[in-house]
């Protein structure tokens, strides 16, 4: 038998604690920084429960994988934000994901054989194909006290690869972009009791 895990439902759980700690405990702050164009830049939320920090600003430097030659960082539209350092901590627990978006003139192809040789250095290099990204679902088996990354249920023309386990994982997002591809970079780290990030 299999169990589905996703992170999103810890993050879920965590953002709505330290949401309703600040509206009910007295030793709560927000504090949002704005960019030049007036949007959020970095936003940090702290509660005696735990904390939010969110930062536009991505450092490629913290997914742990090199920029694809020749790629340039993907143009953001209004309202859409491509790079983010997020931070959520609480209850002894804690969630880091970095993600970078770029964009190439080179085939997914390339892109997609260029990142399986950079990921190799951290494990065993998982293909899904799929219609949306990234997906960060595990399957557990009752036998096993493991968790492993898996492949969603849908395929599609967007490839990920992934490497990792339960607390720490590299995911690279390729979907083609005309006769180029876009692609995300993305470093996924969870902290427990005994870890720390």
């Amino acid at each position: 038998m299999h169990t589905r895990k996703r992170l999103d439902v810890r993050t879920r759980l965590l953002i709505a604690l330290a949401i309703t700690g600040c509206l009910t405990l007295p030793a709560c702050s927000i504090n949002v920084k704005k960019d030049s164009n007036g949007e959020d830049k970095n936003v940090d939320i702290n509660t005696p429960l735990g904390g939010i920090h969110v930062d536009n600003g991505a450092d490629v430097r913290d997914t742990g994988l090199p920029v694809y030659p020749g790629s340039r960082v993907r143009q953001e539209t209004p309202g859409e934000k491509n790079n983010a350092n997020v931070n959520i901590s609480g209850l002894g627990y804690g969630l880091r994901v970095v993600a970078v978006q770029y964009e190439s003139d080179d085939s997914p192809t390339k892109v997609i054989s260029y990142y399986k040789d950079q990921l190799k250095k951290y494990g065993a290099v998982l293909e899904c194909h799929t219609t949306k990204s990234p997906d960060v679902s595990m399957t557990h088996r009752d036998d096993s006290k493991k968790w492993e990354l898996t492949c969603g249920p849908d395929t599609g023309n967007n490839v990920e690869l992934k490497v990792g386990n339960e607390e720490n994982q590299h995911i690279v997002s390729i979907k083609p972009e005309g006769k180029g591809s876009q692609f995300a970079l993305v470093h996924v780290q969870v902290r427990g009791k005994d870890t720390t990030i």
